[in-house]
């Protein structure tokens, strides 16, 4: 039974065993180029539908909140975690307690010291 040995341009070796039209049909097949092993680049509408798709952060939702009025009066951080719960949003106050640091630290909002909690409002 006739053999084939191939050496693929990446280094992958292949050996075919059959008849004569057989091992010349599959070698045909590999040395063709096909559209099954071309990957279409992403055009430049994808890539925009891509980047429209992208989640907000946390700080973007509180940084949304505060646009609203929320932090008109001084909130807690379990205030904020049940406000952006309402909305469907689930953030652990550990989680909050960094993200709205950030904010502050962006100057986006204050924080206060009232009866030992920290509050945060609007600058």
């Amino acid at each position: 039974m006739p053999k084939a040995h191939i050496q693929m341009p990446d280094g992958a070796k292949i050996t075919i065993e059959g008849a004569a039209t057989e091992i010349a049909s599959i070698v045909n097949q590999i040395q063709s180029p096909t559209v099954a092993t071309r990957v279409p680049r992403p055009t430049k509408a994808s890539r925009q539908k891509r980047d429209q798709k992208k989640r907000e952060s946390a700080s973007d939702r509180i940084a949304n909140l505060k646009e609203e009025g929320f932090f008109n009066q001084p909130k807690s951080l379990s205030t904020v975690a049940a406000e952006l719960e309402k909305s469907g949003y689930l953030y652990p106050v550990t989680t909050l307690s960094g993200v709205m640091l950030g904010l502050v630290q962006r100057r986006l909002l204050t924080r206060v010291k009232k009866d030992g909690i920290w509050v945060y409002g609007k600058r």
